[in-house]
């Protein structure tokens, strides 16, 4: 019993803050009083995993072992189902990989990402989190840098993607001819390994505690280059959590809608803090607007994480459509991954009520901010406070605090910085503080509003421009669907605004039309001289104009 004593207070301790963490961790339901065996159970999960994926499951299935943690397209699967056949992927995919090689998951929405994941983790294996939007020449050219030796992926991306692997490297790609696929999701029969064989082949025996933990190296947007991979760090502890629960009521046991990508920073955000929650996750491979509703009233959905677009796409469906579903359980929204536009802020919570958390955070930095109902209330266009233990400063470029008020670079500090790219590279660091790329200023009530990124800032003229402000004023005329703003070269001002526009009627509006309208909303060096209007804007999966397509368009 000493030594239960001894591992619980070990455990607590790597809980976080006390105080502040136990307090909050309590109030939200993730704490409570254990039976001795229980809480014997646990500690011994602990001492094994470390505060990990894998531990969550084991809690999981100590203390709510029926209870589904993942419902998807295939059905549900409990936390102790889902505990059980992690060891037993873990023993398949001990044998299939070899020294200092990573797994990979090109995988939408499901139970198999899940489940690759938690059983990486397991045997202390690196796990590469592929964007489904990559190409398949991208998705090789990373399986090569990243060292992947076991992709696991869904049916739909292997018929391109076998042929590369399989191609002579004369061809114009790497040869790899040892990456072993297994696939995660697939319809009707198939020759190939799946992981449902490899769960099904596998013993339940236990496994050996691993020499390492696993860590997830998460790809960047990519939006303007080749995506880099970035190395997430494990939670320091629960603290983390207790953070974000302190802003957002999310609470235990709660479902889930997860229609953020999973293998992006914000979908690894809801996985890691439903978890933490003890929550039932509702999955789909793919987003669409009246199926989120449709989910939302079948399992009486509490909370809702997504992106912007996809919020959009929700309030773009015709008023008779949203009159068919009962909402009235849905208690938070919590959005981030791509910019939240003002307009965007206002027009859903007028639908949905005050239920809207804006998230402003990156790959590298994890949150940054929080905006509440109340925040974007007040003021549509913010990206919230920072939440306790972050720090925000806003600095110039000689690395000096700006005015109250005034425009600079955005720097952050928090537990959840990331561990620096695969390559070897790091983001730039002051003072303790991370810069995350994007230029914002803090108004007086310490609110903080992000303008744009560093480099999508142009010189027309000898004047600072900032697209996104022109973006903001175009997207809020109800003529517009859609829109993007970007900067292109110009012979007589150096650089000058050029404006994508989707119209929500064909003919609506024509480009001079357009700059009347917002002609007293902009000063005249930040009016767009050049309007495109086009069908469509190419977006990734969380919803970020890919610019390097926009700009070929």
């Amino acid at each position: 019993m000493n030594w239960l004593v001894r591992r619980s207070a070990t455990l607590l301790g790597a809980l976080g803050s006390p105080a502040h963490t136990g307090y909050v961790l309590a109030k939200q339901g993730v704490l409570r009083p254990l039976r001795p065996d229980k809480l014997l159970r646990i500690a011994l999960a602990w001492r094994r995993w470390g505060l990990t994926l894998p531990l969550a499951f084991a809690i999981g299935a100590v203390r709510h072992p029926d209870r589904p943690a993942v419902i998807d397209e295939r059905g549900a699967l409990s936390y102790a189902e889902i505990a059980v056949r992690t060891t037993r992927l873990a023993h398949a995919l001990r044998g299939r990989l070899r020294g200092g090689e990573r797994v990979g998951v090109l995988c939408r929405n499901h139970h198999g990402l899940v489940e690759t994941t938690v059983a990486a983790a397991k045997i202390g294996v690196d796990v590469v989190l592929l964007n489904t939007g990559l190409s398949p020449h991208q998705v090789v050219s990373v399986l090569a840098e990243q060292r992947v030796g076991v992709l696991v992926v869904d049916d739909e991306f292997t018929a391109e993607l076998t042929e590369l692997l399989e191609r002579p490297a004369d061809a114009g790609v790497s040869r790899l001819p040892d990456v072993d696929v297994v696939l995660a999701w697939t319809e009707g029969s198939t020759s190939r390994a799946t992981l449902e064989h490899l769960i099904a082949s596998s013993p339940n025996r236990r496994l050996p505690r691993p020499a390492r933990h696993s860590r997830l190296v998460v790809l960047t947007s990519g939006t303007t280059g080749t995506p880099k991979g970035a190395r997430r760090p494990d939670p320091p502890g629960l603290s983390p959590a207790a953070t974000i629960l302190s802003r957002v009521p999310l609470r235990a046991g709660e479902r889930m809608l997860v229609g953020a990508p999973l293998f992006h920073t914000w979908g690894v955000a809801a996985l890691q803090l439903g978890l933490v929650l003890g929550s039932t996750l509702v999955l789909r491979r793919k987003f669409d607007p009246q199926q989120a509703l449709q989910l939302l009233q079948r399992h009486r959905c509490t909370s809702m994480f997504a992106v912007p677009v996809m919020l959009q796409r929700i309030l773009e469906l015709p008023a008779e459509v949203h009159a068919r579903y009962d909402r009235g359980a849905l208690r938070v929204v919590a959005s981030s991954g791509s910019a939240l536009p003002a307009d965007l802020a206002t027009r859903f919570q007028r639908e949905f009520d005050p239920v809207l958390y804006n998230f402003y955070g990156s790959t590298e930095v994890s949150w940054v901010s929080i905006a509440t109902p109340e925040d974007l209330r007040t003021a549509p266009g913010t990206a919230g406070r920072p939440p306790r233990g972050t720090t925000v400063r806003i600095l110039d470029a000689d690395g000096a605090p700006v005015r109250r008020g005034s425009t600079g670079r955005i720097f952050a500090g928090n537990d959840m910085l990331f561990e620096g790219y695969t390559s070897g590279t790091r983001r730039e660091v002051r003072d303790g503080l991370m810069a995350t790329g994007d230029l914002g200023r803090i108004d007086s009530a310490g609110r903080l509003f992000v303008v744009g990124r560093e480099d999508d800032m142009i010189v027309s003229g000898g004047e600072n421009v900032y697209p996104k402000e022109t973006e903001d004023a175009i997207g809020a005329l109800p003529e517009i669907a859609d829109v993007a703003v970007v900067g292109v070269d110009d012979a007589d001002f150096g650089q000058r605004l050029a404006a994508y526009v989707v119209l929500r009627e064909p003919g609506a509006l024509d480009a001079e039309g357009l700059r009347d309208r917002v002609r007293d909303r902009l000063p005249k060096f930040a009016l767009p001289r050049d309007v495109v209007f086009v069908d469509s804007l190419p977006r990734n999966a969380t919803g970020k104009v890919v610019t390097r397509e926009l700009k070929r368009s």
